[in-house]
């Protein structure tokens, strides 16, 4: 897969997020990837901001880690005034929320 430079630097930081909420929650990478349902090497691309781990893996690492609802609610577009403001516009009534 062929990522940019801006979503390299982002999925780093992601990763480093996903560590400090491990550790935070004085967990070892052990623990988390049981918890998870996926091999410690899986975890340790998790951190390092591996673009080639699948989602499923990484929501459930985030799933573990208590933060899955967070997650999800990034991704949704009426979280935001300009999503929001464009689905009054173009969405029809029944799902408008």
């Amino acid at each position: 897969m062929d990522i940019t430079r801006r979503v390299g630097r982002r999925l780093g930081d992601m990763g480093g997020s996903v560590r400090r909420w491990r550790l935070m929650q004085e967990l070892r990478a052990e623990e988390l990837a049981e918890r998870a349902g996926i091999s410690r090497s899986t975890l340790q691309k998790i951190e390092r901001g591996d673009p080639g781990v699948s989602i499923g893996a990484v929501m459930s690492v985030m799933q573990s880690l208590g933060q899955l609802d967070h997650v999800a609610e990034a991704f949704d577009p009426l979280s935001t005034d300009l999503g929001r403001l464009r689905s009054a516009e173009s969405l029809p009534d029944r799902i408008r929320r």
